[in-house]
């Protein structure tokens, strides 16, 4: 059964637990426990998902994973939160900077936070690092969600706030590329009016109506890490080529992974 599964890799997670099960930014196994059984099968069975370049990830010590959004809804953070439990070893925590808008849905602030997801402010990516912790961000923000099925592949705008970080933190950035998630959710638009009923900045509209995600074989890869040298408070125009090679190696890994992907459909069409 991957009950034991999931309970032995989450106390094997190599974090301060107090007796009662709960680290100190209020992270709970028990949560962390029931958040992965829901995550295990959607992970292993309905998306099947593959992990590549799982070495690239170092197994302790400050990171920041930094991938593209992709997929309309968060199946891109969460599957690579699954991928660090599942696959990792010794199994790791990724600890995401979600969007401010959750605080504003009920339970869901609570609920994040007891499962190592923390509101996106500079003050608790900092702490997180400077205690080695493994930082997952998605610099595109909610724009890069609200990708259409066209543009699933593309990048738009990324942040430079996460450079900054890693400059002054000293942590090195492990670029991810996310395969699938266009194609699980295909978004055709984007409703902000339902958006503001549900407290979200919009809500994906697919073929089939609203953004129930398909059974498609979903893929997350890492690259090697990536390594800067400054403070954080360089130029702009610093920051900002920095960022752009972090960004031309996640379009890289992507463009590889779509090629793969179409690849691996001709084959198997061919071999029908």
């Amino acid at each position: 059964m991957f009950d034991r599964e999931i309970r032995d890799r989450v106390d094997r997670l190599e974090l301060p637990w107090n007796e009662l099960g709960v680290d100190p930014y209020g992270v709970s196994k028990e949560h962390l426990t029931v958040f992965f059984k829901l995550l295990y099968p959607l992970y292993r069975h309905y998306f099947s998902v593959e992990a590549r370049g799982i070495s690239n990830v170092p197994k302790r010590g400050r990171t920041m994973l930094i991938g593209n959004h992709s997929g309309g809804i968060a199946i891109d953070g969460a599957m690579v939160i699954a991928s660090m439990l599942l696959e990792m070893d010794p199994p790791r925590l990724a600890q995401g900077m979600v969007e401010k808008f959750l605080n504003q849905v009920p339970f869901a602030s609570s609920w994040s936070n007891r499962t190592g997801q923390f509101t996106g402010l500079p003050e608790h990516a900092i702490r997180l690092l400077e205690d080695e912790r493994l930082l997952m961000i998605f610099p595109e923000g909610a724009r890069g969600t609200a990708k259409l099925y066209g543009e699933r592949y593309s990048l738009v705008a990324f942040g430079t706030g996460f450079m900054r970080l890693a400059l002054r933190t000293k942590t090195p950035i492990v670029p991810l590329a996310f395969l699938g998630g266009g194609d699980a959710v295909p978004t055709i638009a984007n409703s902000a009016w339902l958006g503001k009923l549900f407290g979200a900045p919009y809500v994906p509209i697919t073929p089939y109506g609203f953004a129930l995600p398909l059974p498609v074989k979903l893929e997350v890869v890492y690259g090697e890490p990536m390594v800067f040298e400054g403070t954080g408070s360089e130029e702009d125009v610093v920051i900002t080529g920095y960022v752009e090679r972090v960004k031309a190696e996640i379009a890289r890994m992507l463009d590889e992974g779509r090629h793969r992907r179409r690849a691996g459909s001709t084959f198997a069409g061919g071999a029908k």
